[in-house]
């Protein structure tokens, strides 16, 4: 069956706190897909989210699971359970779409991809940032040669403040969480599609502050007991050869630091926040006086720091796409290689040894460009 604004995808959310609101709003953009209902664990959630969207809210997951409209699960339960409610979605015949990251553990996405691979469905996996016009514009850049050959690059993943406005942020600070499995995976993503997979990893951790207060205003909690590093410091080798510079943070509060930048043997590219969708991507060559702004090479969903750059949804359309024989970009390869990537650096950390990279993953093909739409 073809997906289409006539005959749309049906879709069912699992997991209704912070950030479903983004989903349910976000996927409204695209016609070839339709929110049919949401589940949780504590009802009252779904039924506020469902009541929001105008859709129905079931009085539990296996309801949802066994309703036969649903085509395709939107997964964005707490990460310590994206593995479970996955396996449990493809086994009710569903395809997938996870939130980042793809599971806590190297062997748990193993085991999330092999059962999809058994039930012939599809699973895809946040982050979808890098669809945007600012990933799409940076790696046209690259393929066309505009600084040369990548030899370095650099990336700085400062704190969310997510203490100041998440009412419950406990599970940044627990295992699965922390800046490497929180927002790694948009910077690894991102340095993936641009400069090829990562063949090696060393990298040391360590805690911060090992208790966190919580000033945001609705917060269900005071404060928060850190079980997982919240500082660390990377050197990824890419199969390319680049070289790339990381540090993860929840303790880098203020800084002057950029968020990507990629180095060639003919200029610099200056890449925006990986977290959104948009944004200035510009270029300096040696000879340059100045920097200069890159035209976006897709369609640009809006302005850059405001609330449309958080809303989801395209990656979703991603995997309808998938279904439709198109290219899977937002895949489950690519998220397991980045949770890799991202694992590497604490068991490096942890045994001071370089870390060899297992998984590969071809660079996601390219969107089509404004020309080509």
């Amino acid at each position: 069956m073809k997906y289409t604004s006539e005959t749309p995808a049906g879709i069912g959310i699992i997991g209704c706190g912070n950030i479903s609101q983004r989903y349910i709003e976000g996927m409204a953009r695209f016609p070839e897909i339709k929110l049919l209902g949401c589940a949780d664990l504590i009802t009252e959630l779904a039924e506020k989210a469902a009541a929001g969207a105008g859709v129905k809210a079931y009085s539990s997951i296996e309801e949802l699971l066994a309703d036969p409209a649903i085509d395709i699960v939107v997964n964005i339960t707490p990460p310590v359970a994206h593995a479970p409610v996955t396996i449990a979605a493809l086994n009710a015949g569903k395809n997938v779409y996870v939130e980042k990251p793809i599971a806590v553990t190297l062997s748990a996405s193993e085991g999330m991809i092999e059962e999809a691979q058994s039930s012939g469905k599809l699973l895809g996996s946040a982050p979808d940032t890098f669809l945007g016009s600012a990933g799409q514009t940076a790696r046209a850049a690259i393929d066309s040669g505009v600084i040369g050959e990548p030899i370095g690059a650099v990336a700085f993943v400062t704190h969310s403040k997510a203490e100041t406005w998440h009412p419950n942020p406990t599970f940044l600070f627990q295992p699965g969480g922390g800046p490497a499995l929180d927002m790694g995976p948009y910077y690894i993503t991102t340095l993936v599609n641009s400069l090829g997979p990562v063949a090696s990893v060393s990298g040391f951790s360590r805690v911060g502050a090992p208790l966190r207060t919580v000033t945001a205003p609705d917060r269900q909690v005071d404060s928060i007991e850190v079980n997982t590093p919240t500082h660390a410091g990377a050197t990824l080798k890419f199969d390319s050869g680049a070289i790339a510079t990381l540090m993860l943070s929840f303790d880098a509060w203020d800084t002057h630091l950029p968020f990507i930048e990629i180095y060639g043997h003919r200029g610099t590219l200056s890449v925006p926040d990986p977290n959104q969708f948009d944004g200035v991507v510009s270029v300096r060559l040696h000879n340059d006086e100045e920097w200069r702004t890159l035209n976006p090479v897709v369609p640009v969903s809006g302005e850059p720091d405001t609330d449309v750059q958080m809303l989801r949804g395209a990656g979703v359309a991603d995997l309808v796409g998938a279904l439709n024989g198109l290219p899977h970009r937002a895949s489950a390869d690519l998220a397991h290689h980045v949770l890799e990537v991202l694992e590497a650096i604490e068991t490096s950390s942890q045994t001071e040894t370089v870390i060899h990279i297992n998984s590969r993953v071809g660079r996601p093909a390219p969107c089509p460009t404004s020309e080509e739409v």
